[in-house]
């Protein structure tokens, strides 16, 4: 599965280098931005699976992305936590109603910051820290790559344990081709979507092979789900 993207949008080198610092050391693929006008460009281009936005930023300021983040249908999901030396209650109101899943105030404590990081991941991408989701009588440990169907063990290839892994964070949601290539595969390879038809049809196999329903939906026009 392709490591989950941050972007660290901070203007504060000495803040950055600390941030992006323990980032990197739990696993995640960082990326920074100094300035608001940056940081949209940047989101723009390749949006990142997570955003850590300070309020104060030299050009856009961090509350105005947040609000033009949210008000887009492409980035309304992607999850912001907020950086803010206002610590005033009516600022951190602010900040969640423009949007934020999270608001920390400076100074702040680094190992809180990772924590409000993975519990945001835990909430969006449950297998990318190794939480064990479940859905009917499959069961998917990300920690220790095993997947069950009614208590028996499913061998899976690593893309079709990717592809599960996506269809299980979100039951019920219909992933396009081309999302489940970003997702699956990452956004900076190139692959024919017609591959994720011939994984599919592996992933489906593999859930099949002993019985039971086939539990991925094809929606005609649009892409796949589970259930």
């Amino acid at each position: 599965m392709p490591t989950p993207s941050i972007l660290v949008v901070e203007d504060e080198p000495a803040q950055r280098e600390i941030i992006c610092y323990n980032l990197e050391a739990e696993g995640f693929d960082v990326r920074q931005a100094e300035t608001g006008d940056e940081a949209l460009l940047q989101i723009k281009e390749v949006p990142p699976d997570l955003i850590l936005l300070d309020w104060m930023l030299p050009g856009v300021s961090g509350i105005e992305i947040c609000r033009q983040l949210k008000m887009t249908a492409a980035t309304r999901a992607i999850p912001v936590i907020m950086l803010s030396a206002k610590s005033e209650e009516v600022d951190k109101v602010r900040g969640l109603e423009t949007g934020a899943d999270d608001y920390v105030t400076k100074p702040y404590s680094v190992i809180e910051l990772m924590a409000r990081v993975k519990s945001q991941f835990r909430r969006t991408r449950p297998a990318a820290v190794g939480e064990r989701l479940e859905y009917d009588d499959i069961v998917l440990d990300a920690e220790t790559h095993r997947v069950t169907r009614a208590g028996e063990d499913i061998k899976l290839g690593p893309t079709e344990f990717r592809l599960l892994s996506t269809f299980m964070e979100k039951p019920g949601r219909v992933w396009s081709r081309e999302q489940l290539l970003d997702r699956v595969w990452g956004r900076d390879i190139y692959v024919d979507t017609r591959t994720v038809d011939v994984h599919i049809g592996r992933l489906r196999k593999a859930l099949t092979v002993r019985g039971g329903d086939d539990p991925i939906r094809t929606v005609r026009g649009a892409g796949y789900a589970l259930g």
